[in-house]
């Protein structure tokens, strides 16, 4: 039985390939493998262009940062969510500062209330050496961005 695929598969100038080894009996098909492989290479190249990388964005605040700097830090937290990006909260504790780490808490957790129909936290603050941080996860799916011919993400088409 496979000695005749294989006279077959050679009168008609084309490759046996075993689809499913673990079949039984084995599943094979009579093709190009050439053109098998590239198609399969460019149905694998399509789908790594449609999938959308996450990335951490970091925020950096201190425990004694102003109202008005806040509201611009949380207008760029709010940015990154939309684009689909996690936000790392960061706050940085100097000197005498690291006595009042709830200050630090609360700076976390005011920016995690003025995101919170855009992101949920995934991590809650928590202190590593001098500074403490919290992780916030976009709550809906980005939109995938715009490929150009070279491959990069055009972030200019994204204007509409």
């Amino acid at each position: 039985m496979t000695e005749d695929a294989v006279r077959l598969a050679q009168e008609r100038g084309l490759d046996l390939v075993e689809v499913n080894p673990n079949a039984r009996p084995p599943v094979c098909r009579i093709v190009d493998y050439g053109k098998l492989k590239y198609e399969k290479k460019k149905k694998t190249a399509q789908a790594r262009k449609r999938q959308v990388q996450v990335q951490l964005k970091e925020i950096k605040v201190r425990p004694k940062t102003d109202d008005h700097d806040m509201d611009f830090k949380v207008s760029h937290a709010k940015r990154f969510l939309d684009q689909g990006n996690k936000v790392k909260v960061t706050v940085r504790f100097r000197g005498r500062e690291m006595a009042h780490r709830e200050i630090g808490e609360e700076q976390c957790l005011r920016i995690a209330e003025e995101c919170k129909g855009l992101s949920v936290i995934e991590s809650r603050p928590r202190m590593e050496g001098r500074q403490m941080f919290m992780i916030l996860a976009p709550t809906k799916k980005p939109k995938p961005r715009p490929i150009r011919d070279d491959g990069s993400p055009d972030d200019d088409l994204d204007e509409e």
